[in-house]
């Protein structure tokens, strides 16, 4: 009997030390030498564990699936990219499985930018992926977005273009009365002329009014950047100066020969050149020639502007 009892005692014991041990080796620190980013790869188990050793998060793939499995009761693991802290132990290494958040990407679409533009941005941004359609031009709102790894170049477009729609929408509902403006289109039409020509931010209200002053007027709004998008194909950038050439082209682009507003947008402007058109500054210019420092002279006569033109060509 005595030795039944110490049979028993030693399974005990050794059952207990093996118990310690594995709360020993769960609770451990990991051998993660600095925080990292790791693709946790979809397909079980065994792709978990295999994914988290070979970035050096986890010592034994074994044990980790033991304890995988173990507390299996306090949630399914996730696979997508996440952030694990340095010496993470398997404990914690499951909870970032569990509940961690995915890591986000971000893109940065700025303001005034051609369809083209954005979209050789969002090819290049990291953690993209799927084909990609060229926007409509001017469809995507300029911001910051962020996103899984994993997110299709498709899904952030029409995240843009829902922001672009819901913003035009809002401005154009709480717009400034009297302007000569029927659609939201146009406003948007109207805000890309206007993100291309103002280089100086203070000076975007009045550039839109000198423009919407000359639409009022039923004079053309000869506009250069729409005709540098006409000429570069909507590329909206030249590798040389304008021409008188590209001022006098046919296109329904060219605000030189097209009256009214250009075809369509010839950027993506951002909400501070759509809020500029829809609440312009007051006054009555009609003109305005760039004054050689990034910003522009106004005047609301034509002998007036050609009096700044003579005067800033004589200064330069």
């Amino acid at each position: 009997m005595r030795w039944l009892i110490l049979a028993v005692f030693s399974i005990v014991a050794a059952f207990g030390l093996a118990v310690a041990g594995a709360i020993h080796l769960y609770e451990t620190p990991g051998p993660l030498s600095r925080p990292a980013a790791v693709i946790v790869a979809h397909g079980g188990l065994d792709s978990v564990a295999e994914s988290l050793a070979r970035a050096g998060v986890i010592r034994h793939k074994r044990l980790f699936k033991a304890a995988a499995i173990a507390t299996m009761a306090n949630g399914p693991l996730h696979a997508a990219e996440l952030n694990f802290p340095a010496g993470a132990s398997v404990a914690a290494v499951l909870d970032i499985l569990r509940f961690g958040h995915a890591v986000q990407h971000h893109v940065t679409i700025p303001e005034g930018l051609t369809a083209a533009q954005i979209s050789d941005i969002l090819m290049h941004a990291d953690g993209l992926t799927g084909d990609l359609v060229i926007p409509a031009e001017g469809s995507v709102l300029p911001d910051t977005y962020d996103y899984p790894r994993g997110t299709s170049r498709a899904t952030i477009t029409a995240r843009a273009q829902q922001a672009m729609q819901r913003l035009l929408a809002a401005d154009w509902a709480a717009r400034a009365p009297g302007l000569p403006l029927h659609t939201p289109f146009e406003a948007l039409i109207l805000a890309s002329v206007v993100e291309r020509e103002a280089k100086l931010p203070v000076e975007r209200a009045m550039i839109a009014r000198v423009f919407l002053n000359r639409l009022a007027d039923h004079m053309r709004l000869q506009a250069d950047p729409t005709a540098l998008y006409g000429a570069s194909g909507g590329a909206g950038v030249l590798n040389r100066a304008l021409t008188r050439e590209d001022l006098e082209r046919i296109d329904p682009y060219n605000t030189y020969v097209a009256d009214a507003l250009p075809a369509g947008p010839i950027c993506s402007p951002g909400a501070a050149a759509i809020a500029a058109v829809l609440h312009p500054a007051a006054g009555d210019a009609l003109y305005f020639v760039a004054d050689g420092t990034g910003g522009h002279v106004f005047a609301t006569s034509l002998s007036n502007h050609n009096e700044n033109v003579t005067r800033l060509r004589g200064r330069r």
